[in-house]
C-alpha cells in the first residue's frame, strides 16, 4: 500500500508543481551535484558495509530518534549514482550524473532546465526502445548502468501539453525578471548575492601581493562609514540598478481566434497563438498535434490554413528561431545569463517570502498570467485527475505512511513536508480571495462577521466571536487570538506524532486587517449537527462533556508526552468522565474512519498572571510585577517550552535531593559497619561464661543504641543539607510567604545600595557598576541568593556516581527498597511531585477553567495540581526571564530586530506579552543598552500592529492606499497634521438607504464599509493610542507622544520602525528615500504603497533524522572530532535534502557549519562555495535583510578574504554593515564584530586611515558593550595599536597598547602568556618610537634623508590580519610541530576509547603548546583565555612548524 500510495502522492504532487501555473522546471543538474548525494560517501556505504546490514541495523532504530548516541557512526543511504548519456533531438548528446533514488519523472524535469533541452516539454523518455515511467525510481529500471544511452522522444502535443509548453517558454522568456518575487508570487523569492559581488568577482582582489594593493577598490559608501546618521532604502535592493535583459519578443499571446472551430479539430488544431517579434513583424501561430507552425490568419480574418514556409517545429522555440534572427540572438544571451545564476536562485521556495520593498515595476501586457489569474482552476485541478485535491485525505494518508526504518521515515517526511507546503499554498490563495472578496459564503444570509467559506475543500472562518461563543472569554479579543493559540496546540500533538491520533491541516492568515483561519475539511462532517460529531471533550466550555473509548485510548499516550495531567469532571449527568487533554479539545470520528482532535487552544495550562482569580495568592516577586493583571483575553496560556523547561528543573531539584539523601544513607552505612567491626573485636577479647553472657547483651544493645543514634544524626544531618540544597535550588517555586518577604526586603535593600552607589561612582565605571546591579537584581529574582551562596553551591559538587544512581532511581520506580522509598518521598516533596512514590510534574489544563466541575474540588490532589501551574508561572517570571538578561550579559545572545527577540524569547518560553517586564529589567543595564532599544521598537511595533487591525477593518477597498498612507504619516512622518488623501469616487449605493439591511452581501466585501473614520485621524491621537496600548498590553510606560520624542528619548530609528510595521502587517512600499524629517509636507503618498501581503502562520514539518544527525555532529565538533563531526553533518545535510529537496532554511545551518568544517581544514574553495549557498538559501528561504543573512555574509566574507578575495570580501562585509545599520543601527554587538572585520581587511590592504576609523569604532561598541575591563576591549585596543603603529603613529599606539597590557595584567596576571606577550609589544613599540624619533633628529640637524630610509614601517602581512580575523571570528589556530600532531592522534584515540572531550597534549620541542578544545564564546572573555597558546602580538609564527587548524565552536 505504502509503495502505491507514494506512486499516486508522488503524481499529485510533481503535476502540481511541474505542469501547474508555470511548469517550474526541477532541480538544475548543477544543483543535483551539488546538494544532492553527492557528499562524502553519499554515493556508497561507509566501511564497506551492504544495503542488508544497514537495514538490519535500522530496525532495531527506536522512533525516538533524537536519543541516538553521538558515537553512532553515520548510516549513509545506498544512493548510488549512474552516468548516463542523453541523445535529444537537434543538439549534440552529452552526459549527465543522476542518483539511483530519483524518479524518472524528476530526470524529466532536469532535462527541461538544462540549456540544450529547457525548450522541451512534451517528450518521453526511452532506454532500448523502452519507454520510461515517469514515476518509477531509477533503480529500479532493469538493465541501468553507468554509460546507459536515454534518448529524447519527441511525442504527439493533446491541449493540456500545449498549454503546458507555452507556460513554460513564457517563464523561460521571464526568468531573468524579478517580478514574480517582489510580487510575491509562485515560490519565488529574491536573492542578492551575485549583485552585491558582481563587481569583485574580477582578478582585482586575486591573490594580491604587497605592491598591487593599490587596484584594490576599498572605499565603502559614505552611508557604511561609522557614525553616518544616514539610512538609505535603495542599497537594500542592489537589482534595481541592473538593467534588463534583451526583449526577446514583443507580443506573446493567445489569439483571439481561440478556441478553435470544430472543423479545425478535425485538423489537430488545440489551440492559437499570437506574436509579435522584436522586429515588428506579427505572426499568427497554430499548436497542432504535431506541433507549431505558422498560419495564414490575420487581425481581422481567420485563415488557419499553414502559411508559406509553414516552418513546422515540435519546439515553439525553434520556430520563432527560424522566423526571427533576434529572437534567436537574444534567447541565446538570456540562456547564457540563466546557466550564469547560481542553481539555487533558480528553484522554488518550499514557503512563499514577502519582501517589504520593491521598486516601481513597469507592468506589461502578459496574455498568460491575465489567465491563471482570472480563470476558473482552484488549487490547479486541471492538472490532477479527480478535480479539486482532498487535503485532508492527502496530509492524514502521508502521516499513515510507515516509519519504523531510516529510508521508510524519509519518504513518509518528504511526503508529509511535501502536502504542507502545498495545502500552506492553497490556504494562502483562498484566504486572500476570501478577504478581497472572490468567494462566496456557504451562509450568505448571516452577519459578514459570521460567515465562513470553503474553496478548493479547504474551510475559511474569520476571527471574531461568532454567536457569542467567546463571550466570556474576551468577546472578539479572544476569537482572534484563539487561532493562534489552537495553532500552537497543533504543532504540539503534530510533533509528538501520536499513531491513530490526526490533527487538521491548520494556516493562520492575517491579511488587510483581518485573521482568516483556514482548515482541511473532516469527512463527513458538513452532513452532520455539530452534537453529533464530537463524541470527546465539551462544545460549550464544561456543561456537557462526552468521552470514548479509542479517544481515552490515544489521547493517554499524547498527555504522557505533553505532560498533561487526566483529570475526570463531572459531566451535565453529575457522571464522572476522566480526560486526557483540556475540556475545549473536541474529538470527532471521522466518516473514513480516523480519529480527529480540534480546538487544541487550551493544550498548555494558564498563565495565572494574566489570569486573576478570587482566592489566588500571587507570590512576592509576582505582587512586586504587578501581577495578576487583568488582559484582554483569557486565553493566556503558558508555552510548550517553558513546560518543558520547568519541568527539567524540577527534575534536577528531585535528582539532587535524592542524590544527597543517598550520599547521607552510604555515610550511615559506612559508620555502622565500621562499628560492628569494631564491636566483633571487643567481642571476641572479653572471656565469655555464664555469668557473664548477660553483661555481654547490655553492652551489645548498649552499641547498637549508640549506632542508632549516631546513625540518625547523620540522616539528620544529610537530610537538612539536602533541604538546604533544595532551598537554594527550589526557591523559585517557593510558597513560604515569609522567606519570600525576607528575600523581596533583601533585593530592596540591594538595589537601594546599587543606586546609592550609583550615584556616586564614576563615569568610566558605569558599565560595570550597571552590570553588577541588574546582575544582582536577576540573581535575587531567581533564586533569591547572593553571590557568597551561589560559590557555596558552586563547591559543593555532587558524586557523580552518586547522582548516577540518583537518576536511575528516579526513572525505575519498581525496583527500590523501604530505605529507598523513603528517600523518594522526601525528594518528590521537594520537587514538588503529585506523587509521593515517584517523580511526576504534569499539568491540568482544566484546573482553572470556571465552568469545569472537579471531582473532589477542595482534595489535597486538586491543590497541588494549582500549585505546580502556580509555580510554572513563577518560574517564567524567576527564572526564564532573569535566564535570558543573563544570557545577554553573557554575550552568548544578542538579538538585532524583532525576529530574533522574539526568536530567543520563545526559545525560553517567554511569552511576548512579557516585553514590558523585560524592558524594565534591562533598562537597569548599560551594557545591554542595545537591547533595551530593541525592546520598546519591539513594543512599539506591536501596539502600532494592533492598533492597524482595528483601523483597517474600516476601510473600503478603494481607500485602502490612501488609509494606509495616511496611517503611517501618522505614525512616522514629523508633521503635525497629514493631510489624507480621499478617493474620488463616490459610493454607488448612497441612494435607497431603507433596503439596505433588507439584502445582505454574500461576499466579505461587506466588511469594507465606506467609513471615513480613518481621515481624522491625526499623529497626537495616534501616539496616545500607542502609549495606551503599550501600558495595557504589556505594563510598560512609553515617555513619549511623538514619533520625533520617541527617537530622542529611546535613540531608535524611524527605518527600523518602518520596517518592523511592514513586516508586521504585511505592507509593502515603494523603494525610494523617505524625508521622515520634513514637518511641512508628508513622508507617504498613495503611490508608495505598493502591495498587501498576507502574514502566514503554520506547521513547519521537521526532517527528524537529519536533526538528530546534525545536533551529533555538532556534539562531535565541540568534543574535538573534527572528521566525525563532518560526516556527521554532511549526512545530516543529505537527509535534509532529501525530505525538503534542494532549498529550505533549515539547510542554511547545516552549510554555515560545513563551510566552517571545509575552512579549518584548509579547503579555501569548498568553504567557499557551501558558505556561498547558505547566502543564498538564507536571502531566498528567510528575507534578504533578515538577521541570518547577515550571519552568512560575514562568514562569506571571511573565507573570501582568506582566499585574497579582497574586493569581494569588502563588499560582503559592506553589505552585511549595511543590513545591521537599518535593522538597528550601529550600537549593537554585532556591528562591532563586523568593524572589527573590516579594518583588518583594510589593514591588510593598507588602507589605515579607514580601517583604523572602523577599529576604533569597534572599540567604542565593545567598551561600551563588554566593559572597559573586558578581554574583548582588550583585544580591540590592541587592534587598533597595530594600526596605528603602521601609520608610524607610536605614540597612540603605545598608549593603546599600554591599555591592553593593564587589562591582561588585572585580568589574568603577570605571568600570563597573554600579558608577557602585551609588555614585549610594548617594548617592540618603545623601541621602533625611538628609532623614528632618532631618524626625525637626524633629518632636522640638516643631515641626509638616507636615515629616514633606512627606517621602513612594514605593512603586516596578510597571513597575520587573517588570523586576527579568525581569531575574532571565534576559530583559533594553533601552532603545533609534527611531534606534537603524532601526540594529538594518539591523544584523540584515547579519548575516543575513554570518552573524555579535552585534549591536552605537552610538547618538548620550542614550539610545542598546551592543546585544549573548548567551547569558545567569542563575546567574552573566554575568547581570550582559550587563545593564550596564540601568538596575537608582534611576533609571527615560526615557518618550521605545521600548521593545524582547530575549530572551536561559537
Amino acid at each position: 500500500m505504502a509503495g502505491n500510495f507514494e506512486m499516486e502522492n508522488s503524481k499529485s504532487e510533481e503535476r502540481t508543481q511541474s505542469e501547474s501555473k508555470s511548469d517550474e522546471p526541477g532541480t538544475p543538474p548543477e544543483l543535483t551535484e551539488q546538494t544532492g548525494s553527492s557528499n562524502s560517501g553519499g554515493c556508497c556505504c561507509t566501511n564497506g558495509k551492504s544495503e542488508d546490514t544497514m537495514c538490519s541495523k535500522e530496525e532495531e532504530e527506536t522512533e525516538n530518534t533524537k536519543t541516538k548516541s553521538c558515537q553512532q557512526e553515520p548510516i549513509i543511504l545506498n544512493d548510488k549514482c549512474y552516468m548516463v548519456k542523453i541523445i535529444a533531438p537537434g543538439c549534440d548528446p552529452f552526459e549527465i550524473q543522476v542518483g539511483a533514488q530519483e524518479m524518472v519523472h524528476e530526470l524529466h524535469q532536469l532535462l527541461m532546465d538544462k540549456e540544450e533541452t529547457c525548450h522541451r516539454t512534451c517528450f518521453t523518455l526511452q532506454m532500448d526502445s523502452n519507454v520510461l515511467d515517469n514515476f518509477t525510481e531509477l533503480r529500479n529500471i532493469e538493465g541501468l548502468t553507468d554509460g546507459c544511452v536515454i534518448k529524447v522522444v519527441e511525442e504527439p502535443y493533446t491541449v493540456r501539453e500545449a498549454r503546458i509548453h507555452i507556460r513554460h517558454v513564457r517563464d523561460l522568456l521571464k526568468s531573468l525578471d524579478p517580478v514574480d518575487a517582489y510580487n510575491g508570487m509562485d515560490l519565488q523569492s529574491l536573492s542578492f548575492l551575485s549583485a552585491v559581488i558582481v563587481e569583485g568577482n574580477d582578478n582585482a582582489g586575486r591573490n594580491k601581493k604587497a605592491g598591487d594593493r593599490d587596484s584594490v577598490d576599498c572605499t565603502p559608501p559614505d552611508y557604511i562609514m561609522p557614525d553616518s546618521e544616514e539610512r538609505p532604502l535603495v542599497p537594500l535592493n542592489p537589482l534595481a540598478k541592473e538593467q534588463k535583459s534583451p526583449p526577446c519578443l514583443q507580443v506573446f499571446t493567445t489569439s483571439g481566434w481561440n478556441p478553435p472551430p470544430g472543423n479545425r479539430k478535425m485538423h489537430g488544431d488545440l489551440m492559437y497563438l499570437y506574436v509579435v517579434s522584436v522586429e515588428n513583424n506579427p505572426y499568427h501561430i497554430t499548436a497542432s498535434t504535431r506541433g507549431f507552425y505558422l498560419n495564414r490568419s490575420t487581425q481581422d480574418c481567420f485563415d488557419p490554413r499553414p502559411a508559406e514556409p509553414k516552418h513546422l517545429s515540435h519546439s515553439l522555440v525553434e520556430l520563432l528561431q527560424k522566423v526571427s534572427p533576434t529572437f534567436k540572438r537574444n534567447f541565446a544571451q538570456m540562456l547564457k545569463k540563466r546557466a550564469m545564476r547560481h542553481p539555487l536562485e533558480r528553484v522554488l521556495v518550499p514557503f512563499q517570502v514577502y519582501t517589504w520593498t520593491s521598486p516601481q515595476i513597469e507592468h506589461t501586457i502578459d496574455s498568460i498570467r491575465a489567465e491563471d489569474a482570472y480563470n476558473s482552476r482552484l488549487g490547479y485541478e486541471e492538472h490532477i485527475p479527480g478535480q479539486t485535491r482532498d487535503w485532508n485525505e492527502e496530509l492524514q494518508t502521508t502521516h499513515d505512511l510507515p516509519r519504523k526504518t531510516l529510508p521508510e521515515r524519509i519518504v513518509r517526511e518528504r511526503a508529509i513536508f511535501k502536502v504542507q507546503s502545498d495545502f500552506v499554498q492553497a490556504a494562502i490563495r483562498g484566504a486572500t480571495a476570501v478577504i478581497d472578496g472572490n468567494i462566496m459564503a456557504i451562509n450568505p444570509g448571516e452577519d459578514s462577521k459570521m460567515q465562513m467559506y470553503i474553496w478548493n475543500n479547504i474551510f475559511f472562518s474569520l476571527g471574531f466571536d461568532v454567536r457569542d461563543h467567546y463571550k466570556n472569554y474576551g468577546g472578539d479579543y479572544a476569537a482572534y487570538v484563539a487561532p493562534s493559540c489552537d495553532l500552537q496546540g497543533v504543532k504540539a500533538y503534530c510533533s509528538i506524532d501520536v499513531e491513530g491520533l490526526y490533527t487538521l491541516g491548520t494556516v493562520v492568515i492575517d491579511y488587510r486587517g483581518y485573521r482568516v483561519t483556514a482548515q482541511s475539511i473532516i469527512p463527513g462532517i458538513l452532513e452532520r449537527e455539530q452534537e453529533e460529531s464530537v463524541i470527546y471533550g465539551s462544545i460549550d466550555f464544561g456543561k456537557t462533556v462526552a468521552t470514548e473509548e479509542k479517544f481515552v485510548e490515544l489521547l493517554s499516550k499524547s498527555a504522557q508526552q505533553l505532560k498533561v495531567l487526566p483529570h475526570k469532571v463531572l459531566n451535565e449527568k453529575d457522571k464522572e468522565v476522566e480526560l486526557f487533554s483540556s475540556i475545549e479539545c473536541k474529538g470527532i470520528r471521522g466518516n473514513d474512519g480516523r480519529h480527529y482532535i480540534l480546538d487544541l487552544l487550551r493544550t498548555f495550562p494558564p498563565d495565572l498572571h494574566y489570569l486573576p482569580m478570587e482566592g489566588e495568592e500571587m507570590s512576592e516577586e509576582a505582587k512586586a510585577m504587578g501581577y495578576p493583571k487583568t488582559h484582554r483575553h483569557k486565553l493566556c496560556t503558558l508555552r510548550q517550552e517553558l513546560i518543558e523547561a520547568f519541568i527539567e528543573q524540577r527534575y534536577m531539584v528531585f535528582v539532587r535531593h535524592a542524590a544527597f539523601l543517598l550520599m547521607g544513607k552510604q555515610q550511615q552505612k559506612e559508620e555502622t559497619k565500621t562499628e560492628k567491626e569494631s564491636e566483633k573485636l571487643e567481642i571476641q577479647d572479653i572471656p565469655i561464661d555464664d555469668d557473664e553472657d548477660t553483661t555481654v547483651k547490655t553492652d551489645s544493645n548498649t552499641v547498637e543504641s549508640e549506632s542508632e543514634s549516631k546513625s540518625e544524626k547523620i540522616e539528620s544531618e544529610s537530610e537538612s543539607k539536602a533541604d538546604q540544597i533544595d532551598t537554594n535550588a527550589n526557591k523559585t517555586d517557593s510558597v513560604d510567604t515569609k522567606r519570600t518577604e525576607k528575600e523581596s526586603e533583601k533585593n530592596e535593600t540591594v538595589e537601594n545600595s546599587v543606586n546609592e552607589a550609583e550615584r556616586t561612582k564614576q563615569p568610566s565605571e558605569e558599565g560595570e557598576e550597571g552590570e553588577k546591579q541588574v546582575n544582582g537584581e536577576v540573581n535575587g529574582i531567581v533564586n533569591g541568593k547572593d553571590e557568597e551562596e551561589e560559590e557555596k553551591e558552586k563547591k559543593e559538587d555532587l558524586n557523580p556516581d552518586v547522582e548516577k544512581v540518583a537518576k536511575v532511581l528516579a526513572d525505575s520506580m519498581d525496583t527500590y527498597d523501604q530505605n529507598h522509598k523513603e528517600i523518594v518521598l522526601k525528594a518528590a516533596a521537594a520537587a514538588g511531585s503529585l506523587s509521593d512514590t515517584e517523580f511526576d510534574i504534569r499539568f491540568n489544563p482544566d484546573v482553572f477553567s470556571p465552568g469545569v466541575r472537579h471531582v473532589n474540588p477542595e482534595g489535597e490532589y486538586l491543590l497541588k495540581q494549582k500549585q505546580i501551574i502556580r509555580d510554572a508561572a513563577h518560574f517564567l517570571i524567576t527564572h526564564q526571564i532573569p535566564s535570558l538578561i543573563k544570557d545577554c550579559l553573557e554575550h552568548t545572545i544578542a538579538p538585532i530586530d524583532g525576529s530574533s527577540l522574539s526568536e530567543v524569547m520563545h526559545q525560553r518560553g517567554i511569552n511576548m506579552r512579557y516585553l514590558g517586564k523585560l524592558g524594565d529589567l534591562v533598562s537597569k543595564a548599560p551594557t545591554l543598552s542595545y537591547l533595551y532599544k530593541l525592546i520598546v521598537t519591539e513594543i512599539i511595533s506591536r501596539s502600532v500592529k494592533h492598533l492597524f487591525t482595528s483601523y483597517l477593518q474600516g476601510v473600503s477597498p478603494v481607500s485602502l492606499s490612501a488609509a494606509l498612507s495616511h496611517f503611517m504619516n501618522c505614525y512616522l512622518s514629523s508633521t503635525s497634521a497629514p493631510q489624507p488623501q480621499k478617493p474620488d469616487e463616490k459610493p454607488f449605493h448612497t441612494h435607497n438607504k431603507k433596503k439596505k439591511n433588507k439584502k445582505k452581501s454574500r461576499y466579505i466585501s461587506a466588511l469594507g464599509h465606506d467609513s471615513t473614520v480613518w481621515t481624522t485621524m491625526t499623529p497626537a491621537e495616534m501616539w496616545t493610542n500607542i502609549k495606551a496600548e503599550a501600558k495595557e498590553y504589556y505594563m510598560f510606560t512609553l515617555e513619549c507622544d511623538s514619533v520625533d520624542s520617541a527617537v530622542e528619548k529611546y535613540h531608535i530609528q524611524k527605518v527600523s520602525l518602518l520596517r518592523e510595521f511592514c513586516q508586521k502587517v504585511g505592507v509593502q512600499i515603494a523603494l525610494r528615500e523617505y524625508n521622515f524629517d520634513n514637518k511641512h509636507k508628508s513622508t507617504f503618498t498613495e503611490e508608495d504603497i505598493l502591495n498587501m501581503f498576507p502574514v502566514v502562520k503554520h506547521v513547519n514539518p521537521i526532517a527528524s533524522d537529519a536533526y538528530s544527525y546534525f545536533q551529533s555532529g555538532q556534539a562531535k565538533v565541540q568534543q574535538g572530532y573534527i572528521k566525525e563531526g563532518f560526516e556527521l553533518i554532511s549526512e545530516a545535510l543529505n537527509l535534509f535534502s532529501n525530505v525538503y529537496g534542494p532549498m529550505h532554511p533549515e539547510f542554511s545551518a547545516c552549510l554555515r557549519s560545513l563551510a566552517r568544517l571545509h575552512y579549518i581544514m584548509g579547503e579555501l574553495n569548498e568553504a567557499m562555495e557551501m558558505q556561498q549557498k547558505a547566502v543564498i538559501m538564507s536571502e531566498r528561504c528567510l528575507g534578504v535583510d533578515h538577521p541570518n543573512t547577515i550571519t552568512e555574509y560575514l562568514h562569506l566574507a571571511l573565507y573570501c578574504a582568506a582566499g585574497q578575495q579582497i574586493a569581494t570580501a569588502l563588499k560582503l562585509m559592506y553589505r552585511a554593515r549595511y543590513l545591521a545599520l537599518l535593522l538597528h543601527g550601529e550600537d549593537h554587538p554585532e556591528v562591532a564584530l563586523i568593524d572589527s572585520n573590516i579594518g583588518l581587511v583594510l589593514q591588510g590592504v593598507e588602507e589605515y586611515e579607514l580601517s583604523l576609523k572602523f577599529l576604533q569604532k569597534a572599540l567604542d561598541n565593545n567598551i561600551k558593550f563588554h566593559g572597559p575591563k573586558s578581554m574583548k576591549t582588550a583585544l580591540s585596543y590592541h587592534l587598533v595599536a597595530r594600526v596605528q603603529s603602521c601609520k608610524g603613529d607610536f605614540r597612540a599606539a603605545l598608549q593603546m597598547e599600554k591599555e591592553t597590557y593593564n587589562i591582561y595584567k588585572h585580568n589574568l596576571g603577570e605571568k600570563h602568556d597573554k600579558t608577557k606577550q602585551s609588555l614585549e609589544c610594548l617594548r617592540h613599540l618603545t623601541q621602533q618610537a625611538v628609532n623614528l624619533q632618532k631618524a626625525m633628529n637626524e633629518l632636522y640637524k640638516g643631515g641626509t634623508k638616507a636615515a629616514v630610509q633606512q627606517f621602513n614601517i612594514s605593512p603586516p602581512p596578510m597571513n597575520s590580519v587573517i588570523e586576527m580575523m579568525n581569531i575574532i571570528n571565534g576559530i583559533l589556530i594553533i601552532s603545533l610541530s609534527q611531534k606534537d600532531i603524532e601526540k594529538i592522534a594518539e591523544e584523540m584515540e584515547k579519548d575516543m576509547v575513554g570518552g573524555a572531550e579535552k585534549l591536552q597534549i605537552s610538547g618538548t620541542e620550542k614550539n610545542a603548546e598546551s592543546l585544549t578544545i573548548t567551547e569558545v564564546d567569542t563575546n567574552e572573555e573566554t575568547t581570550s583565555k582559550d587563545e593564550e597558546s596564540k601568538p596575537t602580538h608582534c611576533e609571527e609564527l615560526t615557518q618550521d612548524t605545521v600548521c593545524q587548524q582547530v575549530e572551536v565552536v561559537n
